[in-house]
Parts: structure tokens; C-alpha cells; sequence
């Protein structure tokens, strides 16, 4: 039986959202129907023509403009006054704990009241949001103004930074099911649920499509290159990057890093790569498409994520899929994925003499140890991270809520 599910983000698509677009594409080929709505107008840099079509599918509350959002907070109050007033003690209760404020979750509350009118037009029996910030704010909100029941994923680290801001525990009990990308993330759900709503809480990890899955391990680049993909942003760790670089260049020794991304951080990354006299080794590639992104995955000898923070970064499933080891952090989930001297190197987080000595040991293992690495790696992502698994649980989730 078919059922019809809609998805609520707080931007999408969005350069960074791809696992979403994913997570849709193989919910829809379980016949679940899926309805697109995003709180905000998506990204402007989108490169991927699969990204651009998910725009043209997506509705955006604040675009339907302010007179639409206070047309339908008057409709909710007149269709349910008790229910309405609810909601405002609730809105006003998160505001006061927030430091978005009061005024933002006003506005939430508003979203939600155009978005049940919405879920109802298009006959929708199961809201799922992505991330504990906003949109989960407004799915709650919907929730008790009559909608669907709700479910929404927690990915970190944003969540697991300021719950208290967040009033995780509120959307944790309002929700009818929860979902962490890792069983890091479900131990950090159960410091901030109530006992009672432990049960709610479920691990679906995030997936890898078959671009990645069905290639199997590529041979290794035989080159002395490294790539990090991701936003260019503090958590990511990108300029301890470029100190590791200048001092491993220092001593003689030959490697090239791309970053593959952009962020709030490419003029700072820019400004250092000048100082240190890097512009020859270092390239800043900007927004890539899925396609780009493969390729500079497969065009270095392994990958480089020195995060300070994370949930469980789809990209370090996408590298390990193509049978890149990958270089990376004992960080929230990463460890469940990645074994230190299996399929890649484990540093503690910070750590500039970790980092330069994990980089030397990628440069000097002969291309066959690395392949063998790369197979072990691609194995543990086909084990744990196939999208259309995780759909199906997905997919179980929802119908159990729905019935229930």
C-alpha cells in the first residue's frame, strides 16, 4: 500500500544535502510518495542537475510570502483556537530558551500553520523533518495544530552542541519516532530524552547510492595527492590542513591537497595559503557536482577529513566506496565506520603532529596496501551504509507510526 510522506528541511536542496536527495530517490522506489517542502528558499549555488530538479519539486513556506504565513496563522486560530493557544505557549516557551529568540519561533509557529494547510491539501499521513534545529520546531508545531504524526533525524553535531537551546527533549517527546545517523548519535539522543521516549529513538544510518556502491574499489592514483571534501568551515579542521602541509613541505617532503568544497571559510583558507607560500599546492575547488566530487575522490591516493566535530560525514562513505582510505578523526561516529589501520588512519582530533605523521604513513604505503585498505573500506560501507537498506527501515518507521 502506498503511502504518502513529506519531507521538511529547513534548505532544500542544498549543496551539502545530497544524502537527502538520496534518502527521497529510494524511499520513492519503495512506493512511499514523497512530498518536498523546504523552510527557506534553496541553496543558489547548486550544481547538480539532480539538485536542480529537486528544486523545481519543492514548495518553500517563506516564499509563499508574509501575507500567505499571517493569512494562515489567523485560519489555524479560527479552525482551532485551544490547539492554536497550545502551540503560542509553546512557541513562546522554546523562544525564551533559544538564542534565536522569541520573535523566530513566532514565525516557526506561523510556518507550521501554512505547512499543516499544505500537508492537508496534499493529503500527506507522515511528516519526516531532517535535523533537531527548526525544522523539527516546525514539525512539532504542526503536530499539535492537528497534522501528521512526526518523525525527524538528528545528525549532529549542531544538535548535540546546544540541546538545551534547542529544547531537544520537548520535539523528542512531541515526535513519534526519532532517528540518529549513528549509535553515537542515539547515545547523545538518550542523555536528552526522557526515559519514556527512549523507544522512540532508532538508528538509520545515512546511505551511499550505487554511483558509489556498484563501482566497487578503484585503483589507487598512483600520485602523492590528497583530497578533503566538505564545507570549508572551523569544524572541519581545514586550516590545520594547511599547517600540516607547510611543515611536511618543510622538511622535503612532496604532497598536493585539493579542497573540494566552499564555505565561510574560503577567504581565511585563501589568505593562509598565501602566508605560507602554498599556492602550488593547495587548490580550492569551490561547489562540485556528485560526478565532481567522484572524480576528485578517485584522483588522490586517499582522503583527508581532520573534522573537529561531525555526525557521520557521508563523504568518508563515498570515499571509502571508491576505495580511497581515508585519513580522519576519532570524532561521534566516524569510529563505527572507520578501523585505524584497516581502511585509513584514526588521529585524535587537533592534533598537528597526528595529522603530519598519518600523511606520511598515506605517502609511503605502496599503492597495493592502500588498495587492500580501499577493499576493506568499500566493504564496510556496503555492509553499513547501502541507501536503499536504510530506506526500507526508514520506510518501516514511517508505516509504524502511521498505524499506530
Amino acid at each position: 500500500m502506498s503511502l504518502k510522506v513529506a519531507y521538511l528541511v529547513n534548505q532544500y536542496p542544498a549543496v551539502s544535502h545530497s544524502f537527502i536527495r538520496r534518502e527521497i530517490a529510494a524511499l520513492e522506489a519503495r512506493d512511499v510518495t514523497i512530498s518536498r517542502f523546504s523552510i527557506r528558499r534553496p541553496s543558489a549555488d547548486l550544481v547538480d542537475p539532480a539538485d536542480v530538479a529537486e528544486a523545481r519539486a519543492t514548495r518553500v513556506l517563506l516564499a509563499a510570502g508574509p501575507v500567505a504565513l499571517v493569512t494562515a496563522w489567523l485560519r489555524a486560530f479560527v479552525a482551532a483556537p485551544f490547539k492554536w493557544l497550545a502551540v503560542l505557549r509553546a512557541a513562546l516557551k522554546l523562544g525564551r530558551r533559544s538564542d534565536r529568540g522569541v520573535g523566530r519561533h513566532l514565525v516557526y509557529m506561523a510556518e507550521a500553520c501554512l505547512l499543516v494547510q499544505w500537508l492537508g491539501e496534499e493529503r500527506v499521513e507522515h511528516l519526516h523533518a531532517h535535523f533537531g534545529t527548526n525544522p523539527a520546531a516546525v514539525a512539532m508545531f504542526a503536530r499539535m495544530l492537528g497534522g501528521p504524526p512526526y518523525s525527524f533525524t538528528v545528525h549532529g553535531p549542531d544538535e548535540f552542541d546546544q540541546p538545551g537551546a534547542l529544547s531537544l527533549t520537548d520535539k523528542i517527546a512531541h515526535a513519534d519516532a526519532v532517528v540518529a545517523v549513528s549509535d553515537f548519535g542515539r547515545s547523545q539522543l538518550y542523555r536528552w530524552a526522557r526515559l519514556a521516549d527512549w523507544k522512540k529513538v532508532h538508528v538509520v544510518r545515512c546511505g551511499v547510492d550505487a554511483a558509489f556502491l556498484a563501482a566497487g574499489p578503484q585503483a589507487i592514483a598512483d600520485n602523492r595527492r590528497l583530497v578533503c571534501v566538505g564545507r570549508l568551515a572551523p569544524q572541519k579542521g581545514q586550516l590545520l590542513i594547511l599547517d600540516a602541509l607547510a611543515a611536511l613541505v618543510a622538511e622535503g617532503v612532496s604532497v598536493d591537497i585539493v579542497l573540494a568544497g566552499d564555505g565561510p571559510l574560503r577567504g581565511t583558507l585563501e589568505r593562509r595559503i598565501r602566508e605560507l607560500a602554498l599556492d602550488g599546492r593547495v587548490r580550492i575547488t569551490g561547489w562540485i557536482s556528485n560526478d565532481e566530487v567522484r572524480g576528485e575522490l578517485l584522483g588522490a591516493r586517499a582522503m583527508l577529513l581532520p573534522s573537529f566535530a561531525e555526525g557521520l560525514p557521508v563523504v568518508l562513505m563515498e570515499a571509502l566506496a571508491l576505495g580511497r582510505p581515508a585519513i580522519t578523526t576519532y570524532v561521534a561516529g566516524i569510529p563505527e565506520l572507520m578501523e585505524n589501520g584497516v581502511n585509513g588512519w584514526l588521529i585524535p582530533a587537533g592534533s598537528l603532529a597526528a595529522m603530519m605523521s598519518a600523511i606520511r604513513r598515506a605517502l609511503d604505503t605502496p599503492p597495493d596496501a592502500l588498495a587492500a585498505m580501499g577493499k576493506a573500506g568499500a566493504a564496510a560501507v556496503a555492509e553499513r551504509h547501502d541507501v536503499n537498506r536504510e530506506a526500507q527501515r526508514l520506510e518501516v518507521l514511517f508505516r509504524k507510526t502511521h498505524a499506530s
